[in-house]
């Protein structure tokens, strides 16, 4: 192995970040409506598939525990980790249920669903989404690739401007720590 990959990984990285400066206003209206959304006594419910499952339990362990500054716990919630809760509703209803059936219950109007999917395109992504909006919640999609089906039913879809599945996910997780630097400063008490 050579340096090369490495160097041209951090490249790709770089150029796909300056490309954020971009979508700093939508980047701020999420960080504002999860903001809004606390206040209005709801819940921010995250969830994806593979890289983007761990994202999302990233994102609701920031704001339950802490992101960078002490604060009271906040109410967010990984639809992604219920390992029973998975496993029953994939076996029962179908991956494709996965998300939608959780949204279902765990829901109110108040609350703020984020799907995660690098290409907007994930069909138990997508139908999680659209039980929110089903709900009355308002709905945000962190994707790349275009946005895909994401651009359609979102109320605010953050597309990466990369076709690159790495790429976008690394900064889904940048972004993630956008919105939760936000959200510190609106709630840190010391």
């Amino acid at each position: 192995m050579d340096n090369k990959i490495i160097n041209e990984s951090i490249i790709q990285h770089i150029e796909v970040a300056k490309k954020l400066f971009d979508l700093e206003d939508v980047i701020f209206k999420v960080a504002k409506l999860s903001i809004q959304t606390i206040k209005n006594n709801g819940k921010i419910l995250l969830f994806g598939n593979g890289g983007s499952a761990s994202d999302a339990q990233h994102i609701a362990a920031e704001l339950v525990g802490r992101y960078n500054k002490n604060r009271v716990s906040l109410p967010a919630i990984a639809l992604t980790t219920d390992s029973s809760a998975i496993t029953c509703i994939a076996n029962d209803f179908g991956y494709e249920s996965l998300f939608s059936r959780q949204i279902e219950s765990l829901c109110s109007a108040n609350d703020l669903v984020i799907g995660i999917s690098t290409g907007g395109t994930s069909l138990n992504v997508i139908n999680g989404l659209l039980s929110g909006k089903e709900k009355g919640c308002k709905t945000v999609g962190f994707s790349g690739k275009g946005g895909g089906e994401f651009n359609k039913i979102c109320d605010i879809n953050i597309v990466v401007p990369s076709s690159s599945t790495a790429r976008v996910q690394e900064m889904h997780i940048l972004i993630g720590h956008m919105i939760c630097e936000a959200i510190d400063n609106e709630y840190t008490t010391t």
